[in-house]
């Protein structure tokens, strides 16, 4: 975690917030989750990027993003679940071993080619339930580098490390 601040209690504080907005978004169900991160990317703006874009190497993730654009919706769908549920499957293998700004901006590209219609769209009849709503705005309340941190507690474990 990376914030400056001179006074301590507002560290804690701050630290005490992304945990709270991440034990918020680990208790949501896989759709759930997947649907807060589109909203997340799609609804607050390019305000949320992948995360020092140039440190995250999207190449890495290129070939993954390929499988998925070659996937029917139902395949799309599954594995994203996957990804979220830690399935051990070739394309949670596969996510598991990016980096962590790699998997944030791989998120970021999915969400991308969602809304282009790519990668199966979050249904537009999905409303989100109480808890997602709860933990989106508890997203958008936090400041920049908290709003990144969350996001990436939230991807990071996300798939299968084959190393681990």
């Amino acid at each position: 975690m990376t914030f400056t601040t001179t006074n301590p209690s507002n560290a804690a504080l701050s630290t005490g917030s992304v945990a709270t907005v991440t034990e918020q978004i680990k208790r949501l169900g896989a759709d759930d989750q997947l649907a807060l991160l589109w909203f997340a990317y799609t609804q607050m703006g390019r305000t949320i990027t992948p995360a020092a874009p140039g440190a995250a190497r999207l190449q890495f993730a290129q070939g993954l993003l390929e499988q998925f654009k070659a996937m029917s919706h139902d395949e799309q769908m599954k594995a994203m679940r996957d990804l979220v549920n830690q399935i051990n499957s070739p394309i949670s293998r596969s996510y598991g071993v990016l980096s962590v700004n790699t998997k944030l901006a791989f998120w970021y590209r999915l969400s991308e080619m969602m809304t282009a219609g790519t990668v199966v769209p979050v249904p537009a009849s999905y409303r989100m339930n109480e808890a997602t709503l709860r933990a989106f705005d508890a997203i958008q309340r936090l400041e920049f580098g908290q709003q990144i941190t969350v996001l990436r507690s939230a991807v990071v474990k996300m798939g299968v490390d084959p190393l681990a």
